[in-house]
């Protein structure tokens, strides 16, 4: 009986010793700009080829109530990257794009801290948009490497910001200027993504890839808008843009796959927001499918985004979730998945993984809320409880209906109509009170930082 004790007491030892010696998982957050809510064909598009993404949603899972934290960039990135509602982490909107101007605090934490802290190597690709100080830019914020811009957008080929004047150099990598006059940013940005991705290393890696595509400046490449020639503009400069940004995604992912990788590295992928209509996009060319709004709108096309998850052989493969889930849910959920120690870390997020592992979990968020734009007595926002849905002050960029003075306050049961074209909020004045008085407690707890 000892010795049969013994021999199972070991066993359990042994068993403890290999799982604390299995690795732990690489990350790679994948952040898209401006990609419309069901620009995937994964999500019902006919008219885009996006293989990529595609492929990656078949060996995943992918969501179909998913919400940016934001119908903006820089709120919305910041929730990606720190798991607070962007108001917590101190961006409740965007983030000047000049050079000397801070952004999210240093004092908000973001994954490339907490991984860093965890034993990763970190790494930054792409737009960062969050700050454009040496505490603020990404070294200062947790990521050990940084290739990119830091402003809102530039130009692929110049890497000009180039929309309000002066016209100003913007790319950077570790806080120090370079050119690559002419080269094409997209292909830097998988270049940059694989050089960091093949480094030799004996710690795992985290790396957000923040894109800064499709947003303007519509710039596809030449084999893209061949492809496309037969749609109609805007439309077809969209689409040439989609799919370049898939393409990069691809080259990047099938590398990972050669590199015998992919079994052991979980990939994140969302929008940042809803589709540009703004003249720089020439009106439009992203599409929302049923749902109204685009960016800067808190109707349901500027904030329900394509999102999917991928880590074979560990989650679902070909799944899809109608639970509602949101940006700030990634960063909870990889510390989870990834066994990481964050006992100093609140969450505004919740942790996904149950919702990953069973189409029957129900979702973590029983309310959840957004606010963005306006001026102080006409602030924009929003919160869903359930089905219903109240939006303040709304603003449809999209256009779809007309909006006059008794929808400043918009209800909407999502579960009777997702085009959100009629306008509740006569009909259920209880609920309106119930769901402006929780509004208020949030702003005022999410205010006090």
């Amino acid at each position: 009986m000892k010795l049969r004790i013994c021999v199972s007491s070991l066993c359990l030892l042994l068993s403890s010793v290999v799982l604390a010696e299995q690795p732990k998982p690489n990350v790679i957050m994948i952040l898209a700009d401006d990609l419309g809510s069901v620009d995937l064909n994964c999500y019902g598009s006919e008219d885009l080829a996006t293989p990529a993404l595609d492929a990656l949603a078949n060996r995943g899972i992918r969501f179909t109530q998913f919400y940016a934290a934001a119908p903006v960039c820089s709120p919305s990135r910041a929730a990606f990257i720190s798991g607070l509602y962007p108001q917590r982490a101190g961006v409740p909107g965007n983030v000047s794009s000049a050079a000397g101007n801070a952004g999210m605090p240093f004092e908000t934490q973001t994954a490339g801290d907490l991984f860093a802290a965890n034993g990763y190597d970190t790494g930054h690709v792409g737009k960062w948009h969050l700050g454009f100080t040496p505490d603020t830019m990404p070294n200062g914020q947790g990521f050990a490497e940084s290739f990119g811009h830091m402003g809102g957008c530039i130009d692929n080929y110049s890497h000009f910001f180039y929309w309000n004047g002066p016209n100003r150099h913007d790319l950077w990598r570790n806080g120090t200027e370079i050119f690559r006059d002419g080269e094409y940013f997209p292909n830097l940005m998988a270049e940059e993504a694989l050089r960091f991705i093949k480094q030799p290393r004996d710690k795992p890696f985290l790396l957000y890839w923040a894109l800064n595509t499709p947003h303007y400046p519509l710039q596809g490449t030449d084999k893209w808008r061949k492809h496309y020639d037969s749609l109609q503009s805007p439309r077809r400069e969209y689409a040439a843009f989609v799919s370049t940004t898939d393409e990069i995604i691809g080259q990047v992912l099938d590398q990972l796959a050669e590199l015998k990788l992919a079994d052991n590295t979980i990939v994140v992928f969302q929008s940042d927001h809803g589709h540009s209509c703004e003249e720089r996009t020439f009106g439009g060319g992203g599409n929302a499918g049923p749902y109204r709004g685009a960016k800067f709108s808190l109707f349901e096309g500027g904030i329900r985004v394509p999102a999917i998850v991928s880590w074979p052989g560990k989650l679902p493969e070909g799944a899809i979730r109608h639970q509602m889930a949101t940006g700030c849910d990634w960063l909870p959920t990889l510390v989870s998945l990834c066994g990481l120690n964050a006992e100093q870390r609140t969450f505004d997020g919740q942790d996904l993984t149950a919702v990953l592992n069973s189409g029957a979990a129900t979702t973590p968020h029983a309310v959840f809320h957004w606010e963005s734009g306006g001026g102080k007595n006409n602030r924009q926002w929003a919160v869903r409880k359930g089905d219903w849905k109240l939006i303040a002050n709304p603003n449809d960029t999209s256009k779809m209906a007309p909006l006059a003075d008794e929808d400043k306050r918009f209800l909407i049961n999502l579960s009777d109509s997702i085009h959100e074209l009629e306008n509740l909020a006569a009909d259920y004045p209880d609920i309106v009170k119930e769901l402006e008085q929780l509004h208020d407690q949030w702003i005022s707890n999410v205010s006090a930082r």
